[in-house]
């Protein structure tokens, strides 16, 4: 049966900085535009996949850098509601925006449709700090951690720690303003530390991390939809088989598994912190201790949410606009063995994973079927302009990591 949607209420995808190559909007604008729901998306320019796609009725061109005045945004997605003319569900595909709607729910209100969330939670779960704190308080597992606050501080805590390590930037909100870091990155050596901390300035705004080694881990995936109760309408599991840059990147290839202990460890911290809303997790199965530690929790759609949807039609997308516009929410089971593929990251995420000789024995053998984050027969054109614009950021990417490496002996990003 088709999912009875609100044709008369709007999505609007929201992004802040300059990604246009986001498969995830791409995914977000197709989903809801198949079930007749008018859609809508800011982007960075009028050529952006996002933009070409068949389903979405208007680009509202709006170059961001999301290091922005809160006040400038807010304004921004105020005048953009009123030229869409009615309440338009919000659909935000970055930190920065979950945490931008979360923090002002009051002005935005009367204009969008969203699901009203403890104002600062988003912000803490973005952060790796105040994560790494919640998840000590609600007995959630997650890797052992250290928050410097001074050069001194890192120091300390190299002349103890048992590398590798992993340095991330701390909060989300500065890793496009003032970032220590590009990406998750593994220092081998106290010198690699070292040699990096000199260029954090006098409040380095890192966390260093326990490392877990790649043959004795697995990379599990959790994405879900909760409702104002913070009970799950639709979750999902699965298991990340590749992703870019290689064990610490987006997803590129990634299957949907069962695991009912996943999903009741999500279910239950979902609830513990009273979250309400579209939510994607990063877990590491630590095969030394046989706990699933929580990574990242990103307070908003992930980009490759495509990969899950029940028997009954619903991924976590369409979930949350049924919810907020008082429709019910078709139960279903997840359609276990699908696989999820991100064309323009896979083929060198696979040629990487090769060579390190990293397994998923959860992966199944071969896939009931294969989701394609940017081809799509019904909907060509956000393919071909992905392939268009590829060739820079691709360069700038390689020159980042070529960068990075060159910056500390002994490090690397991964």
């Amino acid at each position: 049966m088709p999912l009875d949607a609100d044709r008369d209420v709007p999505g609007l995808i929201v992004k802040f900085g300059d990604y246009p190559l986001h498969h995830g909007g791409v995914g977000a604008i197709r989903s809801l535009g198949r079930m007749g729901v008018p859609m809508y998306a800011i982007t960075e320019d009028a050529y952006t996949p996002a933009a070409s796609s068949r389903y979405l009725t208007r680009a509202f061109v709006w170059p961001t850098t999301g290091a922005e005045e809160p006040d400038h945004l807010v304004e921004g997605l105020l005048r953009i509601g009123r030229r869409i003319g009615r309440p338009a569900v919000l659909i935000p595909t970055d930190e920065e925006a979950a945490v931008l709607i979360a923090e002002h729910q009051d002005a935005l209100g009367d204009r969008f449709l969203f699901p009203r969330v403890d104002p600062a939670l988003p912000r803490r779960l973005a952060s790796k700090q105040g994560l790494h704190e919640l998840c000590a308080e609600h007995g959630i597992p997650s890797p052992a951690a250290a928050f410097p606050q001074s050069y001194d501080d890192i120091a300390d805590f190299a002349e103890k720690a048992r590398f590798p390590i992993v340095a991330k930037n701390r909060e989300a909100f500065v890793r496009r303003s003032r970032p220590a870091v590009n990406g998750t990155t593994k220092i081998a050596t106290r010198e690699g530390l070292l040699t990096l901390a000199r260029d954090w300035g006098t409040r380095p705004g890192v966390v260093l991390q326990e490392y877990l080694p790649r043959e004795d881990a697995e990379d599990w995936i959790v994405h879900a939809y909760a409702d104002a109760d913070a009970n799950p309408l639709a979750l999902f599991t699965g298991v990340k088989v590749r992703s870019w840059p290689p064990h610490a990147g987006m997803t590129a290839n990634a299957y949907v598994v069962d695991n009912p202990e996943l999903a009741d460890l999500a279910a239950r911290f979902v609830k513990q912190i009273g979250f309400s809303g579209i939510i994607d997790l990063d877990l590491r199965f630590d095969r030394r201790d046989g706990r699933y530690k929580l990574l990242d929790f990103n307070p908003r759609m992930g980009a490759q949410f495509r990969l899950f949807e029940s028997e009954s039609g619903v991924d976590v997308v369409r979930a949350m606009h049924l919810d907020l516009t008082g429709r019910r929410v078709p139960e279903g089971e997840q359609r276990a063995g699908q696989r999820y593929v991100v064309e323009n990251i896979d083929l060198p995420a696979l040629l990487a994973y090769r060579r390190s000789g990293y397994t998923t024995p959860h992966a199944p053998g071969r896939p009931s079927g294969t989701e394609l984050a940017w081809l799509a027969g019904d909907d060509p054109l956000p393919f071909v302009t992905m392939l268009a614009r590829l060739v820079r950021p691709g360069a700038k990417h390689l020159y980042e990591l070529w960068r990075t490496n060159r910056r500390g002996s002994g490090t690397s990003t991964n």
